[in-house]
């Protein structure tokens, strides 16, 4: 189980997007981070620990931007650690996903491919 939460807005929404965190930690409470897009550059703080503690090291609720994605994560499968730990990016640095994915996945289009039962991926 994880909590996910996104904004898209034309302020800078990084306040309310961790408040969503906040509000769905209770889903998920190994590891957190979020992913925001400010000016066209997206910047992705992620890391293993509670919110609190992934909050003291990470500062997000400091990050500025209009769009953004966080995530708050019960590890179901591997370990708890940041690599783990979402969002996470492309290598290219464009873009940034969160899922809540039940069943192993080796590729977005696997991901999709899942029966309706599972939870899909968010792009």
């Amino acid at each position: 189980m994880c909590g996910i939460t996104g904004i898209v807005g034309q302020r800078n929404i990084c306040g309310e997007l961790f408040e969503g965190m906040q509000n769905l930690e209770y889903r998920g409470y190994d590891s957190a981070g979020m992913a925001v897009l400010d000016n066209g550059r997206l910047e992705v703080r992620k890391d293993a620990g509670t919110l609190a503690e992934v909050e003291g090291r990470q500062r997000l609720s400091t990050m500025s931007g209009s769009v953004g994605i966080a995530h708050t994560r019960w590890a179901t499968h591997g370990g708890v650690c940041q690599a783990n730990a979402h969002p996470h990016s492309s290598a290219d640095g464009c873009f940034a996903i969160v899922h809540n994915v039940r069943a192993p996945c080796t590729s977005p289009q696997t991901c999709m491919s899942l029966p309706a039962t599972h939870t899909r991926p968010y792009f």
